[in-house]
């Protein structure tokens, strides 16, 4: 059976920052309220990938937490995570499917209305869409597309779309009013010095956006 798609998802980073680890920053995340969790690795050991990957799985499954794996259709097949979030250059979405089966949560990266409309007729779950504000998490990130873009997109896409890009406490808000069914951070928690805290923050913010 599908798990659900949650309205916050933290996407735990090791390259932004080296205080925590993968498994501390999603024990912290889970803790502050997040009810998804992904796990963001862009350089390193497949071997040490599998192993984290696996730990957060398990920590995830005692909580009832959504686990997904960005970009790495091989770590979340070997750590039976419950989905994975594949970009446009990735992995295609439809052949995710195949091998991942119908009850996987797949999300799709969009930074257009085409993009999203794309991960929308390849069978996609949801969609991250973004960057919606200027953003430093990742450095070749599209320019900002700006919240009228993402209302156009949220009209014209009938699965949720989770703003990613820039989000913080301060416009979470603004973001959820524009339509958004959830949104994707990375900094505004990994980055803090109590992730906790921060996510439990964003957690009131988003309910205020509601």
């Amino acid at each position: 059976m599908k798990g659900h798609i949650g309205k916050l998802h933290i996407l735990t980073d090791t390259d932004l920052q080296s205080r925590f680890s993968h498994i501390e920053l999603a024990r912290m995340a889970i803790a502050g309220g997040a009810d998804t969790i992904q796990l963001r690795q862009k350089s390193g050991s497949t071997k040490e990938m599998i192993a984290a990957a696996r730990e957060i799985k398990e920590l995830c499954g005692e909580a009832d937490v959504p686990f997904i794996v960005n970009d790495r259709i091989d770590v979340a097949l070997a750590s039976h995570a419950d989905g994975v979030h594949l970009g446009q250059d990735d992995f295609p979405i439809d052949l995710a499917r195949k091998l991942m089966g119908r009850d996987a949560i797949i999300g799709g990266s969009a930074v257009s209305l085409k993009d999203a409309q794309k991960c929308l007729a390849e069978g996609a779950d949801y969609i991250g869409f973004g960057p919606v504000y200027p953003t430093s998490s990742k450095p070749d990130a599209a320019s900002p597309s700006g919240i009228p873009l993402m209302k156009e997109v949220v009209k014209a896409v009938s699965i949720p779309i989770i703003a990613i890009g820039g989000i913080d406490e301060e416009n979470a808000r603004e973001v959820l009013q524009a339509g958004a069914y959830g949104i994707a951070v990375i900094s505004a928690v990994c980055c803090q010095v109590d992730p906790t805290g921060a996510t439990h923050r964003l957690c009131q913010a988003m309910r205020m956006g509601r």
